[in-house]
């Protein structure tokens, strides 16, 4: 991948498509509403008009917080086109988690949806609102509005400010460009060997990065891609075999939910030729293959970073069930180093540090993060690994205190700053536990006040009115004190010394029973 690639704009790429592919499907919904390239290219040119009218500017961020509908890829498009700045929110944030973004962020223009409108009212702040129906794909001012020219915008310009959970605090707004997206987008294409006969789908929501980079792949490869309005497991596999869909993209728990859904003739009456998916079961590598018939290739990206590492065709059948996670793509270089920065032996575990193209400019008004994850001349991933001879790459575990909880990460330290909040929390400790189906949920280790109520459930609405339901954790336990470092930090890796299960005495919110 050379340095030219990281040049081109969204807005030259778009427009070039649309002309190339004027009788070509690009986007089509769950529902069945279809948009050609030139429809698309119409309909970002005409959002680009509505925020010109709302008063955004090259350079201005413009917060995204809306449930998945075909506008949700027009919408980005239009502000990264314009030369202003996007900035995607999770709709399922609460105020709080809502209001750190929109506020860090400095967006001066929230676009929300009908579903959103209220959580975006509640968050305090001097930004302007734009709010169209949920699931309008074709909303009425777009419609009404003239088409407006891109603004001012090259492959270096900043087209997100895409926020990452952090691993000691609050998620961090990592700085990416139009140069960033196409790299990316061409990764993607390679591949997944993305073709213009191609139908490739997405169901994750349109605030994570995977989604867009959907975009720009299919926009690429002049591919037709499939948006749906979540990952509903019942029904998914049976949407790849109705829209008879090529190839997608899924992060692990996903195939883990597939599976435990009932056989039917869409297991084999699909179009697949291959699927990617990041953290793949090892154990279940086989049997996932086996079921659906087609070959799923292991893939490893960052936010921060891309797509850096992903198993080949050639090595694919011999690293089924393996847990590698393959090799270091050509634009990337990968070393494995201990605590003081020298590489290990081969087969040795350290940290996986990554170099090469493509990466994010920094974190958004963040030098000292930005300086410690780039720190050597590498990118300091935090994740532990191995890597043989070959420069296969194996996980082994990570150092970032997240809980990966079915896809999403969720920073402990979020959690923990919103539980201290509670009156009657003296401390605290947020901590993942495993999981059959998500992997992992949050476990909430908590100090109560002299004389204050153990109360779970109170605890959870405190949480629930400033958190998103996925960052509440499900189990929890009270403690007359928890362990600690010589510095009087919480050792959390002493949490459970002593005990037979991290079950004991513990409260399962989920079914509202203390287990033993």
């Amino acid at each position: 991948m050379t340095a030219e690639l990281g040049r081109e704009s969204l807005a030259a790429l778009l427009d070039r498509q649309a002309e190339a592919h004027a009788d070509r499907e690009c986007l089509s919904f769950g529902d069945g509403t279809t948009f050609r390239y030139p429809e698309v290219a119409d309909l970002v040119a005409r959002t680009r008009a509505v925020l010109a009218e709302s008063g955004v500017d090259a350079g201005d961020r413009v917060a995204l917080m809306m449930r998945n509908s075909l506008f949700s890829p027009v919408a980005w498009l239009g502000v990264v086109t314009s030369g202003a700045v996007a900035v995607p929110v999770n709709a399922r944030y609460g105020t709080e988690d809502a209001r750190y973004v929109i506020e860090h962020s400095g967006a001066s223009l929230v676009v929300c949806d009908t579903s959103t409108e209220a959580v975006v009212r509640s968050v305090p702040g001097g930004f302007d609102l734009l709010v169209v129906d949920e699931g309008d794909h074709r909303p009425k001012q777009v419609e009404a509005a003239d088409p407006a020219p891109p603004g001012p915008c090259t492959g270096e310009t900043l087209a997100n400010v895409q926020y990452t959970s952090g691993t000691t605090g609050f998620p961090k707004g990592c700085l990416l460009t139009h140069g960033y997206w196409q790299r990316m987008g061409q990764v993607a294409v390679d591949l997944l060997r993305l073709e213009s006969a191609t139908r490739i789908l997405t169901a994750q929501p349109f605030s994570y990065i995977d989604p867009m980079w959907n975009v720009v792949a299919t926009l690429r490869s002049g591919a037709h891609l499939v948006v749906l309005d979540g990952f509903h497991p019942s029904t998914f596999m049976r949407d790849v075999a109705r829209w008879r869909v090529n190839v997608f993209y899924c992060l692990g728990v996903m195939p883990t939910l597939l599976l435990k859904q009932p056989p039917g003739p869409w297991d084999r009456g699909h179009a697949l030729e291959r699927v990617g998916c990041s953290a793949i079961p090892p154990e279940l590598h086989a049997e996932i293959e086996d079921r659906w018939g087609v070959p799923w290739f292991e893939a490893f990206g960052m936010t921060e970073t891309g797509i850096n590492i992903a198993v080949t065709d050639e090595e694919h059948d011999e690293l089924v069930g393996s847990g590698s996670i393959g090799r270091a793509l050509p634009h990337c270089e990968v070393s494995v180093a201990d605590e003081e920065g020298r590489d290990v032996a081969p087969g040795e575990i350290g940290e996986m540090r990554i170099r090469g193209l493509g990466f994010m400019d920094g974190y958004l008004d963040d030098p000292e993060a930005t300086a410690a994850f780039f720190r050597d001349g590498w990118a300091n991933t935090g994740d532990l690994v191995s890597m043989d001879e070959r420069g296969r790459i194996t996980f082994r575990g990570r150092r970032k205190e997240m809980i990966r909880r079915g896809g999403e990460n969720i920073s402990q330290a979020e959690v923990e700053f919103a539980l201290r909040s509670h009156p009657d929390v003296l401390d605290c400790a947020v901590a993942p536990v495993p999981d059959g189906d998500l992997g992992e949920e949050g476990k909430a280790y908590v100090v109560m006040a002299p004389g204050s109520e153990a109360d779970p459930e109170a605890l959870r609405q405190h949480l629930a009115s400033k958190l998103a339901p996925f960052k509440v954790p499900r189990y929890w336990e009270f403690r007359e004190d928890l362990p600690r470092t010589p510095s009087e930090r919480i050792a959390k890796a002493h949490l459970e010394d002593g005990r037979s299960s991290w079950h004991e005495g513990t409260f399962d919110a989920n079914v509202k029973t203390w287990l033993e």
